[in-house]
């Protein structure tokens, strides 16, 4: 069982809510995904948004920061990073959305 502090739940609540409306943050797309169809790519960000799938394997700091899914036998992976306002340093404190800036990677599972 996966145990949740604090900190590791509101990091996860604003992840969360970050990946369902791409609000709030930085969204970044791989040069694979970026070769997919527009249509391909809308199921691609419908995945990400709609993924709940949280586990000890994928989640291990229970902060909602990285998921891996298929699509017609075509496997992604996404992932969140925390940096500074200025995104040049990793942010002290992810919890705080005022030192913090989201980014959202989704990338094909091969250029991981």
């Amino acid at each position: 069982m996966m145990s949740l502090d604090t900190n590791s739940q509101q990091i996860a609540q604003l992840n969360d809510a970050f990946r369902q409306t791409f609000s709030g943050g930085q969204v970044l797309i791989t040069a694979g995904v970026q070769t997919l169809s527009p249509e391909q790519q809308q199921a691609v960000f419908q995945a990400v948004q709609a993924f709940n799938i949280f586990n000890e394997d994928n989640d291990p700091h229970c902060e909602h920061d990285f998921g891996a899914f298929s699509i017609d036998g075509q496997r992604f992976n996404w992932k969140i990073d925390y940096y500074d306002p200025s995104t040049q340093w990793g942010s002290e404190d992810p919890v705080d959305p005022k030192q913090t800036k989201r980014v959202l990677t989704i990338m094909l599972a091969e250029e991981y």
